[in-house]
């Protein structure tokens, strides 16, 4: 199972995060944190992360597809899908299976 860190608070199950309305779920449980700003690192491999608006997506790990609408997109393993935000810096450290965009961001791959 993944370790999966959102605002200082660590959850060690999962495989698929939801961010939506300010609302945080995790397999469909809620999780929300306390506060306005959402941060989440991942370490270990999961299969989707979608959110509305956070401030930071990290994974250490590989992945099967991210999307945001506003936040930056951090990802040390494979991307095994797509990676796509409208408005964050999108930073891929290994392959990528799909593509990647971003509307109003940069786009770095390190492989």
């Amino acid at each position: 199972m993944p370790t999966i860190v959102i605002n200082g608070v660590t959850i060690s199950a999962g495989r698929s995060i939801s961010i939506k309305s300010g609302r945080v779920t995790i397999d469909g449980e809620d999780v929300t944190p306390d506060g306005k700003e959402i941060n989440i690192s991942i370490e270990g491999n999961i299969d989707r992360l979608e959110a509305d608006a956070c401030e930071k997506i990290s994974v250490k790990g590989n992945i099967n597809s991210v999307g945001t609408v506003s936040g930056d997109v951090d990802v040390e393993g494979d991307v095994r899908g797509s990676v796509s935000t409208m408005s964050g810096d999108v930073d891929c450290g290994g392959g990528i299976g799909g593509s990647v965009s971003t509307m109003s961001g940069n786009v770095k791959h390190r492989k």
